[in-house]
Order: C-alpha cells, then structure tokens, then sequence
C-alpha cells in the first residue's frame, strides 16, 4: 500500500465514511474501495450503510442515488466531471412531453438517469432487473428510458409489452463492434462471448451471454469454461482477473469510459480532507425520485 492510499484510508476512519466504488473506476481507485460492484449493488449497498459521511466513485447519477436513500448522510462525488453522457440525454421536460404522448404508460427509468428524471418516473431499473421489472408491470405498455439498446434487449424477453424507447445510448458500450468481437472470436475460438446490455442488438446477437457487470463475474467465476472476451468497460476486468484468477480474459479493443476514469485517488483524499463536492438535491426531488428507487431495490435483481 502506498502512502496516498495509506492516508485515506486514516481519514476514512477519522471521517466515518465509507468509500463506494463502481466496476468501471480506475484500478487504484478499486483498491481502496469498501464495496464494489453495479449500480444496482451499490445501491443496495448505500441504502443499507451505517456510515456519516458516502464517497461515491461513480458518475454523477449514482451519488445522487445515495444522496437520494440517504438525505441525511453527507455524500460525496470526488470529481464533478465524472458524469454520465447517457443520463444527460434525457430531460426533464422530453419526459413529460412523452408521458402526456402515452397516457397511462408507467415510466421505467434506467438507474443512468438525472434525480429530477428519477421524479418523474414509476420505478427504476438496472441491467440486472430491467426485464424482470418491465415484466411485473401490469400495463401493456411501458416508457423506458433513457437507453434504447438495453430497452431492446428487455423486449427479447418481454414481448407482450409494447415498449416505448427514448433515443439514449451509452458511447463506451456502443464503441464495442461486432468485427472486434468476430477478430477476438477468431484468435481465441474456445472463448465465450460475454457482453453488457447496453451494447447494440448486433453485438448482443452474437455473444453467448450478456449481463450486467455482476452477472459477469457471476457467470465467469463459477463457469467451467477456462477463456472469456469481455465485452464492457475495460477497468471490469481488474476485479474479474482478482476474483478469477484462474481464467484467461480478453478485452475488447476502445471499450473505455473516460468519464469514469476521471476520479483518481487525489480527488478521493481531497474530497475527505476539505470534505468537498457535496451531493446536494431539492427536498422534494428525493422525496419523488427516492419512490422508484426503493421499488426498484425491492425488486432485487
């Protein structure tokens, strides 16, 4: 351990805080994480935390969510220019506009998405629980926002429901291309094909599997298959090659996220020593936005 990552972890102690960590932030950043994992995971993780203070290595929307399940906590994003693109596509007003164009449709908010969007809608989802959750629904249609591939990816499963896409994407995930995968393919052919859902059909098409970033270690570590081409943000595979240790992996080429890469350890300690970049949110933007919220942890993956 080096001294910067020594000096954290004395000011979490001193601070009371918990440091959470996303699948996708930098090696090091993962290192001094208390817990890692989805957005779902992490969630569930922030909801049920004892500590005063939440460090959130994540994009924007995820410490928002914590701020969202624990109003009364000090939570903080270590750098604000870790934003999510995709959480940006979808706006407030779009939103209503098309919910007026669908009356009676309920609206499922992918996690990637603003507080004030999580307002506006029914009940979130992650890509481990979106088709389990737009199955539940009982209404024949539902509006799913903001990430068109990972709506077409819950209607390969839920086909009695007409599903109303709004035109969001993910840029990392939509970098991952088929030819990149077939070249992979054609090098490693006793590998298996594991994918997010936020890739396009085309990829999802010709993977063996697609996952959320648990599913993905799940699948790995207990599968008997000993090779495996990772189709998701690259940093994923600092964990998977720590908890399978036995398996080969292969990473798919341009499949990085610079927006989750911008948090570095710097920003953590600073974040804890001037307890700066505080999650902030109107009281009734975490009243609205934490129902969904709590649906969507109640649900489970």
């Amino acid at each position: 351990m080096d001294a910067l990552q020594a000096e954290i972890l004395k000011l979490k102690a001193e601070k009371d805080a918990i440091i959470l960590g996303h699948n996708y932030q930098r090696r090091e950043v993962q290192e001094i994480s208390d817990f890692l994992g989805d957005s779902y995971g992490l969630s569930v993780q922030a909801s049920k935390t004892k500590a005063k203070v939440i460090v959130f290595c994540g994009v924007d929307f995820m410490a928002e969510s914590a701020k969202i399940l624990n109003p009364e906590k000090v939570v903080l994003h270590p750098n604000l220019k870790s934003k999510c693109p995709m959480a940006g596509m979808v706006d407030v007003k779009g939103l209503r506009e098309l919910k007026a164009d669908h009356p009676g449709a309920p609206v499922v908010s992918y996690v990637n998405t603003s507080a004030e969007v999580k307002a506006e809608s029914d009940i979130c989802c992650t890509s481990a629980n979106a088709v389990k959750i737009v199955a539940s629904l009982e209404e024949e249609k539902v509006i799913f926002v903001p990430d068109t591939n990972l709506g077409l990816y819950v209607q390969r499963y839920v086909t009695d429901k007409e599903i109303v896409f709004w035109p969001g994407y993910c840029p990392t995930h939509m970098n991952i291309k088929v030819k990149d995968i077939e070249a992979l393919k054609a090098q490693h052919p006793a590998a298996e094909v594991l994918v997010h859902p936020e890739c396009t059909p085309e990829v999802i098409d010709i993977a063996d599997f697609a996952y959320s970033t648990e599913g993905i270690i799940k699948h790995v570590t207990g599968s008997p298959k000993r090779e495996f081409i990772i189709g998701t943000e690259s940093n994923m595979l600092h964990r998977l090659r720590k908890e399978a240790p036995g398996k080969v992996l292969y990473e798919v080429p341009n499949a990085t996220c610079p927006n989750m890469r911008e948090i570095s350890l710097e920003d953590v300690r600073d974040s804890l020593v001037k307890t700066q970049h505080r999650v902030e949110l109107p009281a009734d933007i975490i009243r609205k936005a934490r129902v969904p919220l709590e649906r969507m942890i109640r649900a489970g993956r």
